[in-house]
C-alpha cells in the first residue's frame, strides 16, 4: 500500500496578478500570500458576497462554515492522490462516486510477477459481518501467507502461459487473484475528501482500506491544517 498527493487546485497566475494590482491596505501582502494557498483561496471564494472579500484571516470562516453545515465552500477546491493497492480493495474505493478515477488497466498492460500484496489472516467476527479480529493463531497466519504465495505462483504461471500463447491480456487476466496490485488516481473536492476520510477511517471499514484512508488523512492534515482542525482531526 502506498499513497501520494499528486495535485491540488491553484489560483491562476493571471487572476493572481489582477488581485496584486488591486491590493491595498496594511493586510494586502498577507492576503496575496494567503490566496496562493488552497485554504486561503477557498476562503476568498467563499466571501464572494462580502465587502471584506480580501480579508486574509480565514481560519475562523472555514471553521464556522464547516461547523454549521455550509459545505459548499469545500467544493471550490480539489486534490488528487495516487493510491497503490490491490484489486481486492480498489472496488471499495471506486464506490465513492463523487470522485473521479483513473486506474491501471490489466487489459492494456501486463501484470508483473512481483505484483501482489500478502494479507494477514484475521478471524471473522461472529456478531459483526463488517469486522474481523486479529487473534488468529501464529501457525495459521504463517500457513495462510504460504498458501497465498502458492496460489499466486500457480495463477501467474497460468497467466504467463496465456500471454506466451498469444491470448489477449483482457482474457488472460481472468486467472489473476484479487491480491494482484493495482494503481489508481483519485481526484475530488475537499468536501468529498472530508466525507471519505471520516467514513473510511472508521473501525467498521476493512483494515486494508482503513490503512489507505489513514495515510490520506495524514497527508491531508499536513496540506490543509485549518480544514483538518475544523474537522476535529487535530
Amino acid at each position: 500500500m502506498e499513497v501520494n498527493l499528486v495535485s491540488e487546485t491553484k489560483i491562476d497566475d493571471s487572476y493572481l496578478y489582477k488581485l496584486m494590482k488591486e491590493a491595498k491596505g496594511s493586510n494586502s501582502l498577507e492576503f496575496i500570500e494567503g490566496v496562493q494557498d488552497l485554504e486561503g483561496l477557498i476562503a476568498y471564494i467563499a466571501r464572494v458576497s462580502s465587502s471584506n472579500q480580501k480579508n486574509p484571516n480565514h481560519a475562523g470562516l472555514i471553521k464556522y462554515c464547516m461547523n454549521h453545515g455550509h459545505w459548499s465552500i469545500l467544493e471550490m477546491g480539489n486534490i488528487g492522490f495516487e493510491i497503490k493497492t490491490t484489486r481486492m480493495i480498489a472496488p471499495q474505493i471506486l464506490r465513492h462516486r463523487s470522485f473521479n478515477f483513473q486506474e491501471f488497466s490489466q487489459r492494456y498492460s501486463a501484470v508483473a510477477n512481483n505484483g501482489i500484496e500478502i494479507y494477514a489472516a484475521r478471524r471473522q467476527d461472529d456478531k459483526n459481518r463488517q469486522n474481523s479480529i486479529d487473534d488468529i493463531a501464529p501457525e495459521i497466519k504463517v500457513e495462510w501467507e504460504k498458501r497465498q504465495l502458492e496460489n499466486w505462483k500457480q495463477s501467474f504461471e497460468n497467466y504467463k502461459w496465456a500471454l506466451d500463447n498469444k491470448i489477449a491480456k483482457e482474457c488472460a487476466r481472468a486467472v489473476l487473484p484479487l491480491q494482484a496490485q493495482t494503481r489508481l488516481f483519485m481526484n475530488g473536492t475537499l468536501r468529498s475528501w472530508v466525507h471519505y476520510i471520516n467514513l473510511r477511517s472508521d473501525p467498521s471499514t476493512q483494515k486494508e482500506h482503513r490503512d489507505i484512508a489513514e495515510a490520506i488523512k495524514l497527508q491531508f492534515i499536513k496540506k490543509l491544517p485549518i480544514i483538518s482542525k475544523a474537522a476535529g482531526w487535530v
